[in-house]
């Protein structure tokens, strides 16, 4: 018998073969084999021809061969060694199966003789099989109430192998609650067992989750796996809990049938059919309770079946039971305390037996008005009743003896205050909850007539626009007069002694002159159209008269005042001799609308020299006479522009040789109203030579004082042409004048640098403050006006102020207090036109800014 291992043990194409037996029988002779299954194809498993006693060569020659036998034996005699060797895979458990040992019988036949030779080749078993489950997977159901110690048979693996190698052991993972057990069946077969070795408990783990694993007896030893899932049946082992054992409910006796009365709730761990709870009630004290209460078996909700009657019972004592479906059912309990609240179901009644009216405005304190019976069906504190009467005032409620009541008079009555009285006697008894009853006296008061008529204000404040119609209706006054029939009846009427209005020309109107009002409404008219340029404000009084014996009366003042429309276009101002630039200028009027101007500047001059100055002024006021600045023609990027609100023409950069010996500059000033209004002005400037420029300046200088300046205007080509003749004769004035400027401003200069800081104001009466600024003082319009100078050194800021608007009061005074005729102030400590001042005051304790906004934004105007 030859014997090799496992082929991947086995080196070399040859195995060495052991020779068990060779023995001749007398019929003939039997060779054994043994060869390892799984050996490779090739393997040599023994010297056949050399066992059988044949020569070398001989067995190609007497052709040796097997003789098959009906099945394939994987091996085959090599013709030229004749030797055994594996054919195909020798698979133990294919050809044999569980058989031990596996043993194959081979014929190998020789000729010539011809002879027939038994040969047995035995398979042995290697490792080559794991175990095996019949499946991967086994699900087992074990019941809750299972006792420890419990068996559950597990099916065991199966291994194709035979010997030590199908040897199977079995191993559980790890559990607190499962472990295994082995069984031997026989000698051959081990069938394990899981046993519980701890009480289950579904509520906490439903399934359990084991590996049971079987390992064989090879070498390297096999294993199989199987998952154990063991799914706990519920058992019926937890009772219904109520989430409180004891539920405690108010209710009124007035609760109606139907009414919720507590809703309890159990719970049972279980599942299933073993966690199906139902409710009923039991045990009722006393037991009228079955015939008012009742029971959801599924919802536990309780409700009332029966009206509740404090009276009878007052607290209802029962048992709720909770049962589940289990076999057998576990049920728990929960105890309902109910308790009826009294409720004073009968209210008070009251009633009027006696009622003197309408009651007299003169009445004495005292005085009965009515008499009133009070009840109440109900008893003890429930029955007791309290009476009072709303409002508290002028009425009162004396008791006269038990259930009775006095209404009767406290104070004085007032009929103009309140006419009729609704009294309101309430009645409240002592329940719990209390219950009401009330009763409505209608008391009516007749009248005495004591009342003068009123006005709602005593100061009407009317504002009226400018150029308004004849006959348009101002204001509607009213005058109240609480009194009856002709008592009441009011006529109004202006009071011709009660004020007026100034006039522009000076003189004093009477406010009948100016409105009227309706005898019957009280409406005010306008007489005629306003003009606010002539009165601003009108101040009369209003009376009204009621139609009583003695009449009364009562008075009103109004206070009419005119809004400014905007009626007025600006006005061009002439020029003020010298302008503030290098340039001389002067102006011819051509229209209240339109002007035009004329100036020099010079060649090279920088950006920024002011060149001239357009002033104009707007008979408006506010808004309407706010004035911009625009530079209408050379539109795009010019030599030249105009400050928005100074009126300054200045070069917008250095002017040069081509831009012409003459620019026309068309500027047009609107104001700020509604429609805008505005006025052209047209500045014609001559670009000559610096020497040129200042000659101008001088002549200019000199025609001003002397009053020429319009014919300056009218012959400027001519007088240009002139200058420049003379040009080396002015040149030497102009310097010598340009020199004293120079000392002249340096002299000022120091003086204002060391001088004491004064604040001199002056102006008749209380002044308004409107503006002050670095960059100048506001346009303004006609008006009486003052200037505050500031002594700070160098001139910072202007200070505009006006006198208040009110007219003064009527009489020969008057004209003495009569406003001077407005005075246009030209300021030069800052270019800057400011918006005018408004119609009404501000006080002077505005405070003065060092600073101000830049020269072309306009300074704040003070609020309407």
């Amino acid at each position: 018998m030859a014997i090799c291992g496992p082929p991947r043990q086995c080196g070399g194409p040859a195995v060495r073969v052991l020779v068990l037996a060779a023995a001749w029988a007398l019929g003939g002779g039997q060779v054994r084999y043994s060869v390892p299954e799984e050996a490779k194809a090739g393997t040599v498993v023994g010297r056949l021809a050399q066992d059988l006693g044949l020569e070398a060569g001989e067995a190609e020659a007497r052709r040796l061969r097997l003789v098959a036998q009906g099945r394939r034996a994987s091996v085959e005699v090599s013709g030229a060694s004749g030797a055994l060797v594996v054919s195909s895979r020798l698979d133990r458990e294919e050809l044999c199966g569980k058989s031990a040992p596996c043993a194959l019988r081979l014929e190998v036949l020789v000729e010539r003789p011809l002879r027939v030779f038994h040969v047995e080749l035995e398979v042995t078993d290697i490792n080559d099989n794991a175990p095996l489950f019949p499946a991967a997977r086994r699900n087992l159901s074990i019941a809750e109430l299972s006792l420890p110690g419990s068996r559950f048979p597990l099916e065991g693996a199966s291994d194709a192998d035979i010997g030590a190698n199908a040897q199977l052991s079995y191993t559980l993972s790890p559990s607190e609650h499962f472990s295994l057990d082995l069984q031997k069946s026989n000698d051959r077969n081990i069938i394990p067992d899981l046993v519980l070795t701890k009480a289950l408990d579904r509520e906490t783990v439903p399934v359990h989750r084991l590996v049971l694993t079987a390992s064989d007896g090879g070498r390297p030893s096999l294993t199989g796996t199987m998952e154990l899932v063991v799914s706990v049946l519920d058992a019926n082992d937890n009772a219904p809990q109520f989430n409180q054992s004891v539920y405690k409910v108010q209710l009124p006796e007035s609760a109606a049938e139907g009414t919720l009365v507590a809703r309890v709730n159990a719970t049972d761990a279980d599942e299933g059919i073993n966690s199906e709870v139902t409710y009923t009630a039991t045990n009722f004290i006393p037991l009228s309770g079955r015939d008012v209460i009742a029971v959801n078996a599924k919802t536990g909700e309780i409700r009332l079946t029966g009206a509740l009657d404090y009276e009878e019972v007052s607290v209802f004592d029962f048992r709720i039971e909770a049962r589940d479906r289990g076999s057998p059912p576990l049920s728990g309990h929960c105890s309902v305390e109910l308790e009826v609240l009294d409720v004073n179901d009968n209210a008070p009644e009251v009633w009027v037996t006696s009622l003197s009216v309408p009651v007299a405005e003169d009445a004495p304190v005292g005085t009965v008005v009515a008499l009133l019976s009070v009840s109440d069906r109900d008893s003890g504190a429930n029955g007791r009743v309290r009476c009072a009467v709303w409002p508290a005032a002028p009425f009162g409620l004396v008791a006269t003896f038990a259930g009775s009541y006095s209404l009767v008079l406290r104070e004085a009555l007032d009929r103009e205050r309140v006419s009729e009285y609704e009294v309101e006697v309430r009645a409240e008894d002592g329940g719990a909850p209390p219950l009401r009853a009330r009763r409505g006296v209608r008391v009516p008061v007749s009248d005495v007539n004591d009342n003068a008529p009123a006005f709602a204000q005593a100061v009407y404040t009317v504002l009226a626009r400018e150029n308004n119609a004849a006959g348009a209706e101002l204001a509607r006054l009213w005058a109240r007069d609480p009194d009856e029939a002709g008592n009441g009846r009011v006529s109004y009427s202006v009071w011709e002694g009660g004020g007026g209005g100034a006039a522009a020309g000076g003189g004093w109107r009477a406010a009948s002159s100016y409105v009227s009002v309706d005898a019957e409404s009280g409406r005010l008219w306008a007489l005629q159209p306003l003009d606010y340029e002539e009165v601003q404000v009108l101040q009369f009084e209003v009376r009204a008269v009621d139609a009583g014996e003695p009449p009364l009366c009562g008075n009103a003042t109004v206070q009419l005042f005119v809004v400014d429309e905007n009626d007025n276009a600006p006005a061009l101002l002439p020029a003020a001799g010298g302008g503030p630039g290098p340039g001389a200028a002067g102006s011819a009027a051509s229209g209240p609308g339109s002007g035009a101007w004329w100036a020099w500047a010079a060649w090279g001059a920088p950006a920024g020299q002011v060149v001239a100055k357009i002033r104009a002024v707007d008979a408006d006021s506010g808004y309407n006479a706010w004035l911009r600045y625009e530079l209408w023609e050379p539109r795009g990027k010019g030599p030249f522009r105009v400050g928005l609100y100074s009126g300054e023409v200045s070069t917008a950069r250095a002017l040069e040789e081509a831009d012409g010996p003459r620019q026309r500059l068309v500027i047009v000033v609107r104001d700020h109203g509604e429609p805008a209004r505005s006025a052209t002005a047209t500045l014609s400037v001559s670009l000559v030579e610096g020497a040129e420029a200042a000659l101008a300046a001088a002549g200019s200088s000199s025609s001003s004082s002397s009053g020429s300046g319009l014919r300056a205007a009218e012959g400027g080509p001519a007088a240009a042409a002139a200058a420049a003749a003379a040009t080396n004769v002015w040149l030497v004035v102009a310097i010598c004048a340009v020199s004293s400027l120079f000392l002249l401003a340096v002299v000022l200069y120091g003086a204002s640098r060391w001088a004491p800081r004064a604040a001199v104001l002056s102006g008749p009466g209380p002044a308004t403050l409107v503006c002050a600024s670095e960059v100048g003082s506001w346009s303004y319009s006609q008006r009486q006006s003052r200037s505050l100078c500031v002594a700070d050194g160098a001139g910072k800021s202007d200070l505009m102020v006006f006198s208040p608007n009110f007219p003064p009061p009527p009489g020969p005074a008057a004209k003495e207090t009569q406003p001077e005729p407005p005075a246009l102030l030209d300021t030069v400590s800052g270019p800057p036109s400011f918006p005018p001042s408004l119609p009404l005051s501000l006080p002077l304790s505005v405070p003065l800014s060092p600073a101000g906004p830049s020269p072309d934004a306009p300074c704040p105007l003070p609020p309407f």
